[in-house]
This record gives C-alpha cells, sequence and structure tokens, in this order.
C-alpha cells in the first residue's frame, strides 16, 4: 500500500517561481540531535550613546568628518564602499570566457534612530515610519542615476553587522545584479503568459490558502513564502500592485510602519532574543530604465533569518546548499504557524507595559 504523502513527513522539492530555482523540503530533520556549533549569547547591554561609535550622533568617523547630532535618521556616504562613481571600465575581453564589464555606484548608510541600544521592533510606528520615507526618498534620488537601488539591512553578528546601532546600508549600482536579473527575467515571462503580476496572482493564492499567512492589515501581507529556505524566511507584499517605494501612498506608508513593527516583535519573541536577519527590498528598475514598461514587477521585501532552533542554534548554508542545491529543516507551513502564535508585544517590555499595549 503506497504511504499518504505529508510534507511535514516526507522529503520533497518545491519550486520558486520569482527566483527560478528549487528547494529541497526536509522536515523530519528536525528530529536528529544537535551536536554542532551553538552561538554564544547575544549581547545584553549596549550604550544607548558611545561617543567612539562611528555611526552615534556627534561621533567622528574613519575619515575625520564629524556626524551631527542627529535625532531622526541620517544618511551619509559609505566610508569605506564597495562602488565607487567614476571607477574606470576594465575595456574589452580578449576571450569569452574572461569577461570584465565596468561597475559603478555608491553606498551609504543610513542610521534608523539615535540611539544605538533600540532596534526596529523597539522603534515606535512614526519613528519607523519615518525610515520608510527616507526609504523611499533615497530610492528617488540614486535612482535619477542608476537603474538599481538595492536598501539592505544586516541585523545582528551572526550576519556580518558589525555596529549594533540600528542602522542599513544602501547600494546603487550601473547595473542588475543577479538576483534582480532573475527576478526581472520571472515576472516579465509570467506577465507575458498570463497577463498579470505574479506577485499579484501569489500574494492572493496565499490570502485564499491561508496556511503560510503571518500577518494581514489593510495594506500589507506578511507570509512565509512557498518556496522560502531559510528557517523562518517572510516574504512582505503590498496588496496594491506597486512597483517601488517612492509610489507608496501615505496609508500604505503607515501601514507599512505599523506591520513590520509587528513582524519584526514577533522575530524577537520566538526565541526571546535579538532576532538576527538579513532583509532587503526588490522594486522595479529605475534610473534610464524608468521609461521602460516595467508593470510586471512588484515591490516586495524579503527576510532571511538564520536561527532554526533556539537563539543559540542556527541553519548553515554548506556542503549541499553550497554544491547542489537549497535545502530547508521545517515546512514553510509550521514556520508560519509558529511565528502567527506568537504576541505582537514585544518580551522585554514589563507587565505594566504589556497591560497598557493591550488595552491600546
Amino acid at each position: 500500500m503506497a504511504t499518504t504523502f505529508r510534507a511535514s513527513e516526507h522529503q520533497h522539492i518545491r519550486y520558486n517561481p520569482l527566483q527560478d530555482e528549487w528547494v529541497l523540503v526536509s522536515a523530519h530533520r528536525m528530529k536528529r540531535p544537535w551536536q554542532g556549533q551553538v552561538e554564544p549569547p547575544l549581547l545584553t547591554t549596549v550604550p544607548r550613546h558611545d561617543p567612539h561609535n562611528p555611526l552615534c550622533p556627534g561621533a567622528t568617523r574613519a575619515n575625520g568628518e564629524v556626524n551631527p547630532h542627529y535625532e531622526g535618521t541620517f544618511l551619509f556616504d559609505n566610508d569605506f564602499p564597495a562602488l565607487q562613481p567614476d571607477a574606470p571600465s576594465p575595456g574589452p575581453s580578449d576571450h569569452p570566457l574572461f569577461q570584465a564589464e565596468a561597475a559603478r555606484g555608491v553606498c551609504k548608510v543610513m542610521c534608523f534612530h539615535p540611539w544605538s541600544d533600540v532596534t526596529l521592533p523597539l522603534m515606535s510606528v512614526p519613528e519607523i515610519r519615518a525610515v520608510v520615507d527616507a526609504w523611499a526618498s533615497v530610492t528617488e534620488e540614486l535612482g535619477a542615476q542608476y537603474p538599481w537601488v538595492q536598501i539592505f539591512e544586516n541585523k545582528g553578528a551572526m550576519m556580518g553587522c558589525s555596529n549594533p546601532h540600528p542602522h542599513c546600508q544602501v547600494w546603487a549600482s550601473s547595473f542588475l545584479p543577479d538576483v534582480a536579473q532573475r527576478e526581472e527575467r520571472s515576472q516579465r515571462a509570467y506577465q507575458s503568459q498570463h497577463g498579470e503580476p505574479l506577485l499579484m496572482e501569489y500574494g492572493r493564492q496565499e490570502l485564499l490558502r491561508k496556511d503560510r499567512l503571518v500577518l494581514t492589515s489593510e495594506h500589507w501581507l506578511v507570509l512565509v513564502p512557498f518556496w522560502a529556505v531559510w528557517p523562518f524566511q517572510t516574504l512582505l507584499l503590498p496588496r496594491r500592485h506597486v512597483r517601488r517605494l517612492p509610489e507608496l501612498t501615505p496609508a500604505e506608508r503607515d501601514d507599512l510602519a505599523s506591520i513590520m513593527k509587528k513582524l519584526l516583535t514577533k522575530y524577537d519573541n520566538l526565541f526571546e532574543t535579538s532576532f538576527p536577519y538579513s532583509m532587503g527590498w526588490h522594486g522595479a528598475p529605475i534610473g534610464s530604465e524608468a521609461g521602460a514598461n516595467w508593470d510586471h514587477w512588484q515591490l516586495h521585501a524579503h527576510y532571511y533569518p538564520p536561527l532554526l532552533r533556539s537563539a543559540t542554534v542556527r541553519k548553515f548554508m554548506v556542503g549541499y546548499e553550497m554544491l547542489a542545491q537549497a535545502q530547508r529543516d521545517l515546512t514553510p507551513e509550521q514556520a508560519a504557524e509558529r511565528l502567527r502564535a506568537l504576541p505582537e508585544v514585544h518580551y522585554r517590555l514589563g507587565q505594566k507595559d504589556r497591560e497598557t499595549a493591550a488595552i491600546a
């Protein structure tokens, strides 16, 4: 007699139509004992202001510039940029196996808040809204010159963040990076074949199916994608067709700030730790490409958190993942169920604050 397939028990592969790749899902592996690396406990106390921290208000950075005494967001040029606007071209290739092309751009750093001891989930909704506005503004500013503007936040030392001060980076490039190119091809092909944006249809389907939804609001959806690779990966989608961050209405920006705070609070509450992740926004190319038809694009944000079993045990992308294809150890449905069940009040708030928040 044939065994009935259960996603939570039997390995299978799932297709990611957005990035044209597959992931191996092996949920039964969560039963194996863990004897591998355990991460050290996170730094529990971070000073609110450190005059030697180059991201703090009034601090002197590596290039000798002194930060203003900012009270909200603060955007400045990265002192050690990976991309520069005036880099020379490598010239023509002498063989098809040895190709190089020009890469130009700018890199900026954006501080979210003047205090080093807060993170986005501990900021107020109006403060997060100011971050959203700053993201939209820098996208528009750099997009006037460059086709791709990549906003990304690495949170936590586990994700390579070298400074605990709440901040993100913005890299604008003269070329479309690999992931952007894959998403461009996939979304263009889907629109051509089906007559609507891939992520608009995907969002509608997830609303109907419900088992991977984490949060919903008037203007936004948060879900664990059917094809998620990282254990508690999420995808943040607008309900309306929106191509780029600057196109968001004031109401959509308010709602985005609110749902981000809820999602990131759930993340912290999962293992009662400041949850590490890498996240970033993807929207339609801009710059000189802005006049082209990009209606197949839908704005979205990816959240890629590494923690798997606890605050000290993470998922490693090595071996099979590096040499064959991505693999995950619990189903997206299981991950979504766990995130859905978590409270939206941060674990660090005292009982009195919890009661006040519940009333509000």
